[in-house]
């Protein structure tokens, strides 16, 4: 080995052992990602309780739940684009429960058309769903066109201000009398993001490809030499 192969030499195992640790590291948050989708799922899936007196945005989020009640005609509608059926707006309407409470009800979704079409109150219908608080909004997020009814994010604290409910939601599963014009878009894990091991064949492959081309230089300062 000549002295002018130190460097190149040093540099390659320098940038492959980076590569293939960023790809073990992407296995590692793979395997978390995975436990954290199978814990959501679960508790998704778990037999359904009354509505909690006080529920956390913590401890009871995604947590199922059954209330009976009334819906009423106060709505908000919030613009979404739903996979198969583009723009809709997702319904979220004020919940007047049998033991007197208000909360936030999201219904579903409705087709862009549909947005101002009329849905009729329904009294002691019992919804099942889960308790989420969506986080949402954030510096980008335009503010609510009030005047028209469109919000551009689910912001569980303002729309409690807005229908006079408490800063709590229950993302509908199914009801007693489900209405046919409004589709549930239930929580499920479907739209969590889990690419890690796409990234960690990513940083293997790139591994590869640089111990490849440090090899070659290698092999070039070598036929120079000799």
């Amino acid at each position: 080995m000549t002295r002018r192969m130190i460097f190149p030499l040093l540099l390659g195992l320098v940038g492959a052992a980076v590569l293939i640790a960023l790809g073990v590291w992407q296995l590692q948050r793979l395997e978390w990602k995975e436990n954290v989708i199978a814990e959501i799922e679960a508790r998704i899936g778990a037999d359904p309780v009354p509505l909690p007196e006080s529920p956390d945005p913590e401890r009871d989020r995604f947590l199922p739940v059954t209330a009976t009640g009334t819906i009423t005609d106060e709505e908000l509608d919030v613009l979404v684009s739903v996979r198969q059926a583009g723009p809709a707006y997702r319904i979220i309407s004020a919940f007047e429960t049998d033991a007197g409470r208000r909360i936030l009800l999201d219904r579903g979704y409705v087709p862009d058309e549909a947005k101002d079409d009329p849905r009729a109150p329904a009294r002691g219908v019992t919804v099942t769903g889960n308790l989420h608080w969506p986080d949402e909004v954030d510096r980008w997020t335009p503010p609510p066109e009030i005047d028209r009814n469109i919000w551009f994010a689910r912001d569980v604290p303002r729309m409690a201000e807005v229908l006079g409910t408490e800063p709590v939601m229950i993302i509908l599963r199914t009801s007693s009398e489900p209405d046919p014009t409004v589709t549930p878009l239930p929580i499920e894990t479907a739209g969590i993001p889990n690419d890690h091991l796409e990234y960690a064949v990513t940083w293997f492959g790139l591994a590869l490809v640089w111990v490849g081309m440090t090899a070659f230089l290698l092999w070039r300062i070598r036929q120079r030499t000799v």
